[in-house]
């Protein structure tokens, strides 16, 4: 019957809607990372366009992370640029010498990095990210900064302390919410003690399935429960937790609950050929930049499954600054 004939041969595939999305919507660092991943892009382009964000402490701001506004390093925007830099394999030298110095300025008395320092001046922040006068350091930034600088084989006095305050929190995790159980993973994944690691990651497994802290079955959504001050449909799933098949989080989800999972990330690409972001809106500025970001994301995460084509080839990386 008319109409029945399926999708046209020459009907866009999802890298090629993405890709017009990030050309029509996406900030420059976007842009080039996204040439970079899928394009064979030269990774200068991008170690060029995430210097604009490099302050002279050391640290990155400027509104790296979308939910920060205003020109202070802070903690969230570290976080964003080493995974960047790690995406380019340029998690070294100088620069992140210069990095961990400035992160031993500014950690608190038990070496880690909060979520906010407090600003000389009211710069605009997500709501959702309160600033205090003397913040307490947290796992959710300080774990993923230390899990990259680990996998990396970045050695500095500043991860000595950092290290031990995220064993600490992750192993003596029992309310966590689910952002909390994210940057435990990103720890775990780069600690370099593995056998530690995979016992921590078994038991925060277990938390996160009697919890119901990850939708196991997208179709049943409603069923998971909202962590509190989440978004209405904020909640995390496998994918979240194991963005990358050698995640220790992949261990926690079946096949059959990773392939469900995979298959809403897929068809959660919008008819504009971005991914939605499920955090709560609070700047139009800010969720226009996050989108991106989120596409990229589901992107990286889609190919590390075999969900999207191998990458094209690329020129190496080039020597850290």
């Amino acid at each position: 019957m008319p109409g029945d004939e399926g999708p046209s041969p020459t009907s866009p595939t999802p890298l090629a809607r993405a890709e017009q999305f990030i050309w029509l919507t996406a900030r420059v660092l976007e842009q080039r990372r996204f040439a970079f991943h899928f394009l064979g892009g030269d990774a200068d382009a991008v170690d060029t366009a995430l210097g604009s964000y490099l302050n002279g402490d050391g640290g990155y701001g400027h509104a790296l992370d979308p939910d920060l506004r205003g020109p202070l390093s802070q903690p969230l925007h570290t976080a964003h640029a080493l995974r960047v830099l790690d995406g380019l394999g340029r998690c070294g030298g100088q620069r992140i010498e210069r990095l961990c110095r400035h992160l031993t300025r500014v950690s608190t008395p038990e070496g880690a990095l909060p979520v906010v320092f407090p600003a000389p001046r009211c710069y605009p922040a997500a709501p959702y990210h309160p600033v205090h006068d003397d913040p307490p350091g947290e796992l959710v930034t300080t774990g993923p900064v230390v899990g990259v600088l680990h996998r990396n084989q970045v050695w500095h006095a500043w991860l000595f302390r950092a290290t031990d305050f995220c064993w600490d929190r992750v192993e003596s995790l029992r309310h966590a919410h689910p952002y909390e159980l994210q940057a435990a993973v990103a720890f775990l994944d780069g600690a370099p003690d593995r056998a530690r690691a995979a016992a921590a990651a078994d038991r925060l497994g277990r938390l996160v399935r009697e919890r119901g802290l990850a939708v196991l079955d997208p179709g049943r959504c409603e069923e998971y429960p909202l962590a509190p001050g989440y978004a209405p449909g904020e909640r995390l799933f496998p994918y979240d937790y194991a963005r990358r098949p050698e995640s220790l989080a992949r261990g926690w989800f079946t096949d059959e609950e990773l392939r469900r999972s995979l298959d809403f990330l897929a068809a959660e690409q919008q008819p504009d050929g971005g991914w939605p972001v499920r955090r709560r809106a609070w700047a139009p500025g800010s969720s226009l930049e996050r989108r991106p970001i989120a596409t990229l994301e589901a992107l990286l995460t889609l190919r590390a499954y075999g969900r999207l084509p191998a990458p094209v080839s690329r020129p190496g990386p080039g020597r850290p600054r």
